[in-house]
């Protein structure tokens, strides 16, 4: 399987390039240090898998797996990273990354996952399904009362009148409102602001 390597830290690309090259069914035919670098790679030598660092300057992570699944969703992505919080691995998973496990994954334990990836399973490692599992309450904390109000009805397909509406409020606050609680939650549009809602509420 071919590998694109993506890490802003070049000395952890080249001691994955390294060890990952030692497996005989693994190849790593390109790294890049950040999210552009790595759509750019992929436009030149499409991989089988992104092995991706989430936390980036500049484009990160999970930016740039939104844009290579767009583009090629045949692609499969794998992120690697040492945060454990449970809303970048949400986040991760919304823009179509099929894993998710922690650098300090032993390289043996690596290889295989990244098999199980190319044969089609989702892989999550298991310190970090813990993490996901538990209820993410902290984000959507930071909204506020008028902004967590918005969140549901969008949640409940109410459309930007409809909301207005039931507020008491222009349809200008709306759309300005949701704005903010997209940036705030680092969510692309309506859909995922409804999927972020309602996997909060299970």
């Amino acid at each position: 399987m071919n590998i694109l390597i993506v890490d802003d830290d070049p000395l952890i690309c080249q001691s994955l390039r390294l060890l990952l090259s030692r497996e005989p069914d693994m190849d790593v035919t390109a790294t890049a240090n950040d999210g552009a670098a790595a759509i750019q790679c992929c436009e030149e030598v499409l991989p089988d898998i992104v092995l991706m660092d989430i936390r980036m300057p500049g484009m990160d992570g999970i930016q740039a797996a939104r844009q290579i699944k767009q583009k090629w969703p045949q692609v499969q992505i794998m992120m690697l990273t040492t945060f454990q919080d449970e809303h970048s691995i949400r986040l991760a998973l919304l823009a179509g990354a099929e894993g998710y496990m922690l650098k300090s994954t032993q390289v043996s334990s690596m290889a295989q996952q990244l098999r199980a990836l190319a044969s089609g399973s989702s892989v999550v490692d298991a310190n970090v399904l813990k993490t996901l599992m538990l209820p993410e309450k902290e984000n959507r904390s930071d909204l506020t009362p008028r902004e967590n109000d918005i969140l549901e009805l969008v949640a409940l397909g109410c459309s930007n009148r409809e909301i207005a509406e039931q507020l008491f409020i222009s349809e200008g606050t709306v759309r300005n409102t949701l704005s903010i609680i997209l940036d705030k939650l680092e969510l692309r549009d309506r859909t995922q602001l409804a999927i972020y809602y309602w996997r909060q509420s299970l």
